[in-house]
């Protein structure tokens, strides 16, 4: 089955109120704080959520018990006054919450714009799969691009306020790995996200039809080497109609390693591949609509979204 576009939430106004939660890892409180002054300068209200600063008794990776993240997150998205759900920081974890969601009452409440990336990718997967709802892969609350960089921080107020004003996407340094031209339905995110929910409630059957926007962040060429024939041997991949690559910080030497072995696993889906387009865990982070219908092109080296991200 091809990838359609998916409800596309409302646009953010002056005064709205955002819940800002913590579903994967802890949070620093100095650098949340940080970013919520910033959020306020935006016009917006935001509030946190009880446990954003929890840390798990046991397991120091986790920003508190499982239950207590499910607890902010469904409260936060159930709340009829908060039209905007943005988490502070990805960091593993979300895969331990994701069944443990009431998606029911999440359905009934609506939709509303819904930002992260990272290990957040395994929310947006939920919320594709569960809710039929586009969101947004973007900088978050207490991560270092939104609090350090301007152009990170414009792309994602001018996404929430103006979608209009962001229709073509990517960055000058963007590159090539195999030419040509494309249209499809965005989807995607931190790739080892993408393999591990395979054969999981959320999991799609596959990426026919979809541009493809992926990244991550830690994992040598050997690892993203496995993660992709992963995804391919599982036919996930097939029928994807072009692929966007972000930031692989960390993963190794990117000209040397890395871009060799991206060519090596997707150069034969003989679909159009831009590289280094301008988001992800890197030091300018561009806001990916994920769920839109979208034409990506080598030429030009961008993304150009059909409609706004938001209506």
């Amino acid at each position: 089955m091809t990838l359609a576009p998916l409800t596309r939430p409302a646009r953010l106004r002056q005064g709205a109120r955002v819940a800002v939660v913590a579903p994967g890892g802890p949070v620093p409180g100095e650098r949340l704080e940080t970013g919520l002054d910033i959020l306020r300068g935006w016009g917006l209200d935001p509030v946190v959520g009880r446990h954003v600063l929890d840390v798990h008794r046991d397991l120091g990776y986790l920003a508190g018990a499982d239950q207590r993240r499910v607890r902010d997150l469904e409260e936060a998205w159930c709340d009829p006054s908060v039209d905007a759900v943005i988490c502070a920081r990805g960091g593993y974890g979300v895969q331990r919450i994701v069944d443990l969601l009431d998606w029911a009452a999440m359905r009934a409440a609506g939709p509303k714009v819904f930002v992260g990336y990272s290990d957040i990718t395994a929310l947006h997967e939920a919320f594709a799969v569960r809710l039929g709802l586009a969101t947004l892969h973007g900088p978050m609350a207490a991560t270092t691009s939104f609090l350090k960089d301007a152009r990170t921080r414009e792309s994602l107020r001018a996404t929430l306020f103006e979608p209009e004003s962001v229709m073509t996407l990517g960055l000058e340094t963007a590159g090539v790995l195999v030419p040509g031209r494309a249209r499809g339905v965005t989807l995607g995110g931190c790739v080892s996200l993408l393999a591990a929910g395979l054969g999981t409630p959320d999991a799609r059957a596959g990426a026919r039809g979809g541009l493809l926007l992926i990244e991550d962040t830690g994992e040598e060429a050997y690892r993203l080497d496995r993660i992709l024939t992963q995804l391919s041997r599982s036919g996930w991949l097939d029928g994807v109609a072009g692929v966007a690559l972000g930031s692989w910080e960390d993963c190794g030497p990117y000209a040397e390693e890395v871009r060799t072995l991206l060519y090596d696993r997707l150069g034969p889906l003989g679909v159009p591949v831009v590289e280094e387009l301008g988001f992800g865990h890197c030091a300018t982070a561009l806001t990916m609509p994920l769920g839109v219908p979208a034409v990506l092109d080598t030429d030009t080296r961008t993304l150009t979204l059909d409609v706004p991200a938001l209506r």
